[in-house]
């Protein structure tokens, strides 16, 4: 099958789905009140957003999840990449719909979302040990094409990759097309990096891109709808997913270095703030609240995110070269 056809197919189609579903979607979500809410206590800008229907993840979702089933019958690799990107999807619409539907403020209890993440990574796990057990090798960088392979680190570093990817890409998804940008154009390199190596699932890595290429259309500021959990989570699984079916969970320390910095600043500030009785590291976490708080505009914060990550994707592929 021609290159055109594997990607240039489903990025068109997942990019005409995507924009046709929005002005069905988002007048939908808005008559079902499904608005999101803002901190009073956070970035004051942001308060005029509270309204703006949530759970656009749908859009993306349903544009990946059509799309693909077109390729699974000769790409059998983006199985387990779909597999991540809906489980984890179905986690982020159970705690929107909690949130936004029914009100209930704290969406799914921390233990319940972490439970639900952890049983669709074991899910990913027992699938790959079972049916693709060297997508647990582990390629190293700059060796000439020579793997890792050990179950016993393999394992648990799944579990890292998985949930820590997952949780990046919900921290980054703060602002208008932040998450939207920065994972397009993590898709685009899976995408070519797949094409090179052979990996097999450009198809749905084209499909991704083009899928939030069309709700970035929406979404972009001043955004007409947002992602919720239902998008972000579901992000973090399709970049985790790839990582491994590529069989580099590193490249996502490079490529994914936002959604890394975004983790570890809310984490930094819960720590920051408990030992030192209140005081904050950064003006407000995740840290591109810090940013806007220190002058900067939304549009430039997406901007600049977007770029590096582009930056650091060209890094990934000197890398691989």
């Amino acid at each position: 099958m021609i290159i055109g056809t594997e990607v240039i197919i489903p990025l068109l189609v997942a990019f005409a789905i995507s924009v046709a579903l929005s002005p069905f979607v988002i007048p939908f979500l808005r008559k079902l009140k499904v608005g999101q809410t803002e901190r009073k206590e956070g970035v004051q800008s942001h308060l005029k957003k509270a309204g703006t229907p949530t759970m656009g993840g749908l859009i993306i979702l349903i544009s990946i999840l059509v799309t693909s089933l077109f390729f699974i019958g000769d790409y059998p690799q983006i199985i387990p990449v779909l597999f991540l990107t809906l489980g984890y999807g179905i986690i982020g619409f159970l705690d929107d719909y909690l949130k936004v539907v029914l009100k209930r403020s704290d969406g799914l209890m921390p233990m319940q979302k972490m439970i639900g993440q952890i049983v669709v990574a074991t899910i990913f796990l027992v699938y790959l040990l079972i049916a693709d057990r060297d997508s647990l090798s582990i390629l190293i960088p700059f060796s000439g094409g020579e793997y890792f392979d050990s179950l016993w680190l393999a394992v648990p570093m799944l579990y890292i990759a998985v949930l820590g990817t997952v949780n990046g890409v919900n921290f980054t998804d703060g602002l208008d097309g932040l998450a939207t940008g920065v994972t397009t154009m993590v898709a685009v390199f899976f995408t070519i990096v797949s094409i090179a190596l052979g990996g097999g699932i450009q198809p749905i890595t084209a499909a991704v891109a083009g899928a939030l290429l069309g709700f970035l259309l929406f979404n972009v500021h001043p955004a007409q709808v947002f992602m919720g959990d239902t998008g972000s989570l579901a992000l973090g699984g399709f970049v985790s997913g790839c990582a491994y079916m590529l069989k580099m969970p590193w490249i996502i320390l490079i490529v994914g270095l936002i959604y890394l910095v975004e983790v570890i600043s809310v984490m930094l500030q819960v720590t920051y703030f408990k030992k030192t009785g209140g005081k904050r590291l950064f003006k407000m976490a995740p840290i591109h609240h810090h940013f806007e708080l220190c002058g900067w505009s939304e549009t430039r914060v997406v901007a600049v995110f977007t770029v590096i990550t582009a930056l650091l994707c060209l890094v990934g592929l000197v890398i691989l070269s």
